[in-house]
């Protein structure tokens, strides 16, 4: 199984490129990829440029011309629930657009149950075995997080809790998991927390990024070597 890992921004990207052996990079669509291997998975990694479409266009381009089979989304998210703190880590249980009608995935294309991208359940209890063996620097947990085209401060952040109830926000994760659920592959998103409504704004964000970003690596190494010694890859 070859793996795509998806970063939106170069800071989220940088901590793979020590841990990519063996890396080529191409360009395909102004994106530079890196082929390689990580803990002998065969990967693909990229920075896509943040919001839906850039994450969009990175995704099927992992799946058409690199053969990615299934996707990691790493990086760094906005807190939303108030127990998650700066530096904690949220895995997606599922995901889904905060700025798009809650139908307009069910009653049309891709005709879903739920507005939901669902994290497969064995990727689940896969990611809980690779954060045990993991220092991670805060804690980790496991829900929902929503996407959006805005990077949410204070405005907007309580419609978007009343609606979702999410753990976390970000510009990407469903786009991605949107791309993978059409093309029947499986998805999960390790995001790690740069702001939170007590300390917010995009200078909060990228004050924390850089930590962040090296917390998320880690756990997403971790997993992938739970998936090559379970026989999934």
């Amino acid at each position: 199984m070859k793996i795509g890992i998806i970063c939106a921004d170069e800071c989220e990207l940088t901590p793979f490129i020590p841990v990519i052996q063996k890396r080529n990079i191409t360009r395909h669509a102004m994106l530079y990829f890196h082929e390689g291997t990580i803990r002998n998975a065969d990967v693909v990694a990229v920075y896509s440029g943040v919001c839906k479409v850039n994450a969009a266009i990175a995704a099927q381009l992992m799946i058409d011309r690199f053969n990615a089979e299934m996707i990691i989304n790493a990086g760094t998210a906005g807190g939303m629930d108030p127990e998650v703190r700066i530096f904690d880590t949220v895995i997606s249980s599922e995901v889904c657009y905060h700025d798009v009608r809650p139908d307009n995935h069910t009653a049309y294309h891709p005709w879903l149950e739920t507005p939901f991208f669902r994290t497969e359940t064995k990727l689940v209890e896969l990611s809980k075995s690779a954060v045990r063996k993991t220092k991670t620097g805060g804690i980790v947990f496991w829900g929902r997080i929503v996407t959006g085209e805005s990077f949410i401060t204070d405005e907007g952040r309580d419609r978007i809790m009343k609606a979702f109830s999410p753990l976390a926000v970000d510009m990407e994760s469903a786009a991605i998991a949107h791309v993978c659920h059409v093309n029947c592959l499986p998805f999960i998103s390790i995001r790690s927390i740069t702001d939170t409504a007590q300390h917010s704004g995009v200078e909060t964000f990228e004050e924390n990024c850089e930590k962040a970003a090296e917390i998320s690596k880690d756990i997403t190494v971790s997993f992938i070597e739970e998936l090559t010694g379970n026989d999934i890859i």
